[in-house]
């Protein structure tokens, strides 16, 4: 009978995203030579993916981050034939990538239940062994939490991104009084009346440099890789992140989010865009959002404002530009209808490629059935 020995945890403190550890299966259970009897496998290390479960559990619960599996029975006269030995489940939360410790990926966990195998168990001794067994194997793996999410939001120090959540939907982000206001990432579900629930992820605050690993750098940008569409936050009236730092007005700050995306990983500028433009209530805004507007219609006009080593090779065209205030509650109705056709629209276009790629599959065969048929 297989055991299976499930390492599940309760406490959460502090968020981290990724995690060294190291994994052995069992060892070989040994064979019993005059009667011929196989001993048991060891048992398998394997990472699941589970609910409530972050990476800081793991680390607060295994200090020394060990996690090997069981040997397998030796052969005997009451059991010929070993048991094998007990697996090892280390749970994990979904939106892990399981990698060796130079970076090759071993599997992925994108949904709950998922599983991969990190650490074989030793074969049992036999006949072809001289009935001797063999040792588990070994490695150091790295847990990798990349967050999955429909949307990312996008945006730089205190543009509003954790209020804007929390106004979008039933998260409650932490918020604090400096420059990276989020202290770790959080996802909130947009609800609708019909049911259908959006899921929003609002990731630590990109500073300019960060494709370079600057602040939380690719902390960061990672997670925008799982992402299947981006949400753009901007204060309408610009921002400044220090007294040193240079003022950037809301057009600035699109373009050199794109350019920090782009640095980062080209690929992700092929995914859908939508752009909320924050803090309506105050004062000048409706200018500011004009001027916005018409800046972001003709973008190669303006590239004086950029610093050289910031333009992007290609401006994002925005589904949307949404005018919001998280505080007051403008807008936010009007963002979370076009969040939604948004997802929709894509996913009816995904849905068509998929079906377009089908056909021509199909009459390619055809054809080559056809020619078979007639001697070509």
């Amino acid at each position: 009978m297989v055991h299976i020995s499930r390492i599940c945890f309760r406490k959460y403190g502090n968020f981290i995203d990724n995690l060294r550890l190291y994994a052995r299966g069992g060892g070989g259970g040994m064979g019993l030579p005059r009667l011929g009897g196989q001993g048991g496998n060891g048992g398998d290390v394997w990472v699941v993916a589970t609910k409530n479960i972050s990476l800081k559990k793991i680390k607060d619960a295994y200090p020394m981050r060990r996690f090997i599996a069981g040997p397998g029975e030796n052969s005997s006269v009451r059991a010929l034939k070993g048991a094998k030995g007990a697996d090892k489940e280390i749970c994990a939360p979904v939106g892990i990538t399981v990698t060796t410790d130079d970076g090759s990926i071993i599997g992925d966990l994108n949904d709950l239940g998922d599983r991969v195998m990190v650490a074989r168990g030793g074969s049992g001794g036999t006949f072809h062994s001289a009935f001797k067994p063999q040792r588990g194997k070994a490695k150091h793996i790295r847990l990798d939490l990349k967050l999955i999410a429909d949307f990312g939001l996008v945006g730089f120090p205190n543009a509003g991104k954790s209020s804007l959540l929390t106004a979008l939907s039933n998260a409650t982000p932490q918020i604090a009084s400096y420059a990276f206001t989020t202290l770790r990432p959080e996802i909130g579900k947009l609800m609708y009346p019909d049911y259908k629930q959006i899921s929003v992820a609002d990731l630590p605050g990109l500073i300019e440099g960060a494709h370079m690993n600057k602040g939380m750098g690719h902390k960061f940008l990672k997670h925008v890789e799982r992402t299947k569409q981006l949400l753009f936050v901007v204060d309408v009236h610009g921002f400044q992140l220090a007294s040193k730092t240079p003022f950037r007005s809301a057009f600035e700050a699109v373009q050199l989010l794109t350019k920090e995306l782009e640095l980062y990983k080209e690929e992700l500028m092929s995914k859908p865009a939508l752009l909320a433009v924050n803090k309506m209530d105050l004062p000048g805004a409706e200018d500011k959002l004009s001027e916005l507007k018409e800046q972001l219609q003709n973008p190669e006009q303006f590239t004086d404002l950029l610093p050289d080593d910031m333009i992007p090779k290609n401006y994002l065209t925005f589904r949307d530009v949404v005018p919001v205030s998280a505080i007051t509650g403008l807008g936010i109705d009007h963002l979370k209808t076009c969040i939604r056709q948004s997802l929709d629209e894509h996913a009816t276009m995904e849905t068509n490629a998929i079906h377009q790629k089908k056909l021509q599959e199909l009459r390619s065969r055809s054809r080559t059935r056809s020619d078979a048929c007639s001697g070509r």
